[in-house]
């Protein structure tokens, strides 16, 4: 692995010539000129020369107003979109003090980065731990983060316990060995070397930051996403909106990857066969900014093996069960062992709201996703056109909510579940069966609980009360056995 693996986000610069210690980033300024000349000149030259190759001069002779600083001001200032004076202006500076990654900016940003792992199951092993957060948090953040490329690539991410991993992840502080000492609080946040063998894919944060899973101190599954995209071989990016953007921002996002960053690691890594638009993002809101600790991050860490975990909704959708709990989505393969996780806009940014009752139709290869008054289509991968109302299904008006829905393939209705009583639809028809509402206790005899989510499954009906899940059988109208919802997630 050659030391020039600049396509890592190495958040600690990877240059040919030694490398400078990040500048110390004090609190953003106002706008107005700077009363410390010397301070912002000596910030701006260490910047330069960690960031866009500024030669570095004779102690002493470095001028803010010489040819070679002056262009290298401008070249910063138009990767970031600033007014290309090359003069330090207040909007420069305060870039120039950002917290960010430690890659040059100056490199190619094309997406044909010239470095990629020539296989897609990577393996990676976490080292030492940072003492900000529990052990369990960091390997869920870690997870989440390689998922956020997995899902938009054909790449499969496999944890290692051995020292012979691709990608190795470890919390270190100033000198750690690599050449590239981090820099203390702030300033250089963490670094990633490009793939390769060696070092290859390494990943490194600065444990002298504050790592959280939340909104306060530094999010760690964001910056790891944006590291392990260079771990992939992606470089910095110019589009703000993209998660390689080199500077850290504190605001929430619609979701992770842009549409920049799907086609970048797709140029790479070939998209997922038979599911190309369904993980990546559907609509790409330009209000989406990168390396975010919004609010909706800490849910990520949801305990799937709570004994109390409940689900609003349960469903299959094609060949995987998805378990719907606020706005926090679980997805199971059902022939394969790893369960894909994360707030459901991750998922499918159509949707920003939680989900009541699922349902799976199979001839038609639709899911139905229900909420309060509305539900949407899933039909193939992807979530079709705009919610449609509830009375579709010909509810009477009073009716605007459901707590459960399961469709039975071998009669081919599908049954409603509101408090105390159900529907019967006729899918073939599209109509309502004739004579109900009817009582759930009468035609279910054992089931005498509102319930939250039902599932049809090798010829039984599983409905979920509370942490409980009630197999029946319903030739038999009988409860044949009980077991806790958070089995289902493999616990």
């Amino acid at each position: 692995m050659h030391v020039m693996l600049l396509s890592c986000c190495v958040l600690v610069l990877l240059l040919p010539c030694p490398c400078f210690t990040a500048p110390t980033f004090t609190p953003e300024g106002t706008s107005s000129p700077s009363t410390e000349p010397q301070i912002d000149l000596t910030l701006a030259t260490e910047y330069l020369q960690q960031y866009y190759n500024l030669d570095k001069e004779p102690l002493g002779r470095m001028k803010r107003s010489g040819p070679a600083f002056t262009s290298k001001v401008k070249d910063m200032q138009i990767f970031f979109g600033l007014n290309a004076t090359g003069v330090l202006d207040s909007d420069t500076l305060e870039v120039m003090r950002s917290p960010r990654c430690g890659v040059p900016d100056v490199e190619e940003y094309s997406h044909i980065q010239g470095t990629r792992w020539n296989k897609n199951v990577i393996t990676y092993r976490i080292g030492r731990y940072t003492r900000d957060l529990p052990r369990n948090t960091v390997d869920s953040l870690v997870e989440s983060a390689f998922s956020v490329w997995a899902r938009a690539s054909s790449l499969t991410f496999v944890r290692s316990h051995t020292r012979n991993a691709d990608i190795m992840v470890e919390f270190v502080a100033r000198e750690h060995g690599d050449l590239y000492p981090f820099d203390g609080p702030r300033g250089t946040l963490a670094h990633a070397f490009g793939p390769g063998l060696g070092v290859g894919g390494d990943t490194h944060f600065d444990d002298d930051e504050h790592w959280t899973a939340g909104e306060t101190g530094f999010n760690l599954f964001v910056v790891a996403a944006h590291e392990f995209g260079h771990a992939l071989g992606l470089k910095h990016s110019r589009n703000p909106d993209s998660l390689m953007y080199p500077t850290y921002k504190s605001s929430r996002p619609a979701n992770l990857l842009s549409r920049e960053d799907v086609t970048n690691i797709n140029a790479l890594y070939s998209p997922p066969r038979g599911r190309p638009s369904y993980f990546p993002r559907y609509d790409w809101s330009s209000q989406f900014n990168p390396w975010i600790s919004g609010s909706s991050f800490p849910r990520l860490l949801q305990n799937k093996c709570a004994p109390d975990l409940t689900f609003d909704a349960v469903s299959t959708l094609g060949d995987a069960t998805f378990f719907f709990r606020e706005s926090y989505l679980w997805i199971k393969h059902n022939q394969q062992y790893d369960i894909k996780e994360g707030p459901i806009t991750n998922f499918m940014p159509k949707i920003e709201t939680s989900i009541d009752a699922a349902f799976w139709v199979p001839r038609r290869s639709t899911a139905y996703l229900i909420h309060e008054s509305m539900f949407w289509t899933v039909k193939g991968s992807l979530v079709k056109g705009k919610p449609r109302a509830l009375s579709h299904f010909g509810f009477p008006a009073w009716v605007q909510d459901v707590d459960a829905a399961v469709h039975i393939v071998k009669t081919g209705r599908t049954l409603f579940f509101m408090h105390d009583i159900y529907w019967s639809y006729n899918e073939n028809r599209r109509v309502m069966d004739f004579g109900f509402p009817k009582y759930i206790s009468e035609d279910f005899p054992g089931i005498n609980m509102t319930i939250n989510a039902a599932l049809h499954k090798h010829g039984f009906i599983y409905f979920f009360v509370g942490p409980q899940v009630y197999k029946y059988d319903y030739t038999q109208k009988l409860v044949v056995g009980v077991e806790k919802a958070n089995s289902w997630l493999g616990c």
